[in-house]
């Protein structure tokens, strides 16, 4: 597979925090950083990317739903596989 060549630049990252794409954005202040220790922008704008992570947003109860619907059908699937093993055990 084609390796993708990743665009690490200030305006990249940017573009990414404006869209909300906060590790993206994190990411790539971390590479500028390592190539150029020391600027303060770069600093500044990895701890806003940083700080944005760590807010966690609620889940929103309609978010759930899919999970629980997952999590009803796999404990069915669970009965259902004990009982045909009891089955195949009295065979």
């Amino acid at each position: 597979m084609a390796q993708q060549r990743q665009h690490y630049t200030m305006t990249m990252a940017r573009l990414l925090a404006e869209q909300g794409h906060w590790q993206g954005a994190a990411d790539i202040y971390r590479h500028l950083l390592r190539e150029n220790p020391g600027r303060a922008e770069l600093c500044a704008a990895l701890a806003e990317a940083e700080r944005r992570l760590g807010e966690k947003s609620p889940k929103a109860p309609a978010d759930l739903v899919p999970l629980f619907e997952e999590w009803i059908r796999l404990v069915f699937k669970a009965q259902r596989l004990r009982r045909l093993r009891q089955l195949q055990r009295s065979l």
